[in-house]
């Protein structure tokens, strides 16, 4: 059997961009990303003459998540840029991720996270988790109606990111009966 997927999602989890602007958290670095991306275009664009966006990652969180026992996958508005700029930060190998396609940032009518139809889609029924800081009720309500398998939605705090107890509740939901362990 496989390992459970782990849905990253970047910005709330992995860079708590609501802590104080003033003051980065400890044990995090700070990158700092074109806005138009880093695409590399040619051109001059308006995009790429704002200001950089700030970027607070921690450099363990990689080795952490990676001990997990999860398949990771971005689940992020940043998509395949997560592996240019948020992978080598985090010493994460590249990773596979969602491509939300037209779906992206569209609100839904009955108030479900835009994310949620495309991550149960993309898990196939296989268990996975979910890390987010916009995750409401009406989004586990929906996991447990569409997906066949179990679902951990973890919602993480923004203004202070990933912390211990959130990597032992994701350690355990991977350790736990529902959640298939590879064979030995």
């Amino acid at each position: 059997m496989s390992r459970p997927v782990l849905f990253l999602d970047v910005d709330g989890p992995l860079n708590p961009y609501a802590a104080k602007p003033e003051r980065r958290p400890d044990g995090y670095t700070t990158i700092r990303v074109p806005r138009d991306g880093g695409a590399g275009t040619e051109e001059v664009s308006l995009s790429s003459r704002r200001r950089p966006l700030r970027v607070w990652l921690h450099p363990e969180h990689g080795r952490t998540l990676l001990g997990l026992g999860y398949e990771l996958c971005w689940a992020t508005t940043w998509m395949g840029k997560a592996n240019r700029w948020i992978a080598p930060v985090l010493g994460l190998p590249e990773l596979p991720f969602v491509d939300f396609g037209d779906a992206l940032l569209r609100e839904r009518p009955d108030g479900v996270h835009w994310k949620t139809g495309p991550l149960v889609d993309h898990a196939r029924g296989r268990p996975f988790a979910w890390v987010d800081d916009e995750l409401s009720g009406l989004d586990q309500a929906y996991v447990t109606a569409h997906h066949r398998g179990p679902g951990l939605l973890h919602h993480v705090d923004p203004r202070i990111g990933l912390r211990e107890d959130d990597f032992r509740t994701l350690a355990g939901f991977a350790r736990s009966p529902a959640a298939p362990r590879p064979p030995a």
